[in-house]
């Protein structure tokens, strides 16, 4: 059996990833943090687990000995502290390549983010384009996939917490008009797409926009949003220099402000990226937006319509 490291396993994503690896006849080493609570995810699907941190060299020597085949998943998305960046995503993508080449690893996958394409980046956006560099200087055969705006049940992180911020008031301040474009992309389409990589000679030397069949406004899916997870609500466009001057003040008072910069840049930047070249090479066949949403949330839309009839009902509003 072919053998594919996986870093980030014990992650949503990464024990997806592994799932489905597995199913297809491969033998998968996880690499999971020193201790990590969520390794049980991948322990239960018979896998090598490995304990090691990408940002510490001396606990990877080995992890790529027989490795057919690198997913490099594991990364720091959100952090006040930006030192954290460079430690993980930049120089923790150069050790693992480094043991990547000592092993004679022949496909190495690296999972950046559509952030690189900003114009004005954010520092984890720097870092990410910094580690593309890293791979494609590698000498390694590579593939490098951007991701956009992540979305499933539950999650991913950055989605949840803007529906979070949505959530939290009943006229909600919005940074800017909402035009920026993005496509938002379910978590099951990446996993795809990632697996389609594995014995792909057509993605060596690639990079590959993973994103949504479906480009949205952000005005757009923040309404989105509200309809599947709770209720309509008016919103407050703020100007965007308004929203800048007061992130750079909050950030000289406070160690975590409630408005960032890299927030900022979230809602405002376009992350279009056009899949075509993927759907092209490896088949990826990405949902658009609204039907995603459908297929992940309707439930929870389902309860929200409840909960607001039981309360109507309560305050005999509704019969």
């Amino acid at each position: 059996m072919p053998t594919a490291l996986v870093t980030g396993a014990a992650g949503v994503m990464g024990a997806r990833l592994t799932a489905r690896l597995r199913k297809a006849g491969w033998q998968v080493r996880a690499l999971v943090l020193p201790g990590d609570p969520l390794r049980s995810r991948v322990e239960a699907l018979g896998c090598d687990v490995r304990e090691g941190d990408v940002s510490d060299a001396a606990t990877l020597t080995g992890i790529c000995d027989g490795v057919d085949l690198v997913y490099h998943l594991a990364a720091v998305i959100i952090s006040h502290d930006p030192t954290v960046f460079t430690r993980v995503n930049r120089d923790g993508t150069a050790y693992l390549v480094a043991e990547a080449r000592r092993a004679g690893v022949p496909h190495f996958v690296y999972v950046s983010s559509a952030s690189v394409v900003y114009p004005r980046r954010t520092r984890y956006a720097e870092s990410k384009l910094e580690a593309e560099s890293i791979v494609q200087a590698s000498g390694l055969g590579y593939t490098i996939v951007r991701p956009t705006l992540v979305y499933e049940q539950g999650g991913g992180q950055e989605l949840m917490m803007f529906l979070a911020y949505l959530r939290r008031f009943p006229l909600v301040p919005f940074i800017g008009a909402g035009r920026a474009l993005k496509r938002p992309v379910w978590s099951e389409d990446i996993v795809d797409g990632l697996v389609r990589l594995a014995g792909a000679p057509v993605a060596l030397g690639k990079t590959y926009n993973f994103s949504g069949a479906e480009a949205v406004s952000m005005l757009e899916l923040a309404k989105l949003l509200l309809q599947y997870h709770d209720r309509p609500r008016p919103f407050l466009h703020l100007p965007v220099w308004l929203c800048r001057a007061l992130a750079a003040l909050l950030s000289l008072v406070m160690k975590r402000p409630p408005l960032t910069s890299s927030a900022i840049a979230g809602i405002v930047n376009d992350a279009n990226l056009d899949p075509s070249q993927a759907m092209t090479d490896l088949g990826y066949a990405p949902l658009g937006v609204r039907a995603g949403f459908s297929r992940c949330f309707s439930s929870a839309a389902e309860s929200a319509a409840l909960s607001l009839r039981d309360s109507q009902l309560a305050k005999g509003q509704v019969r």
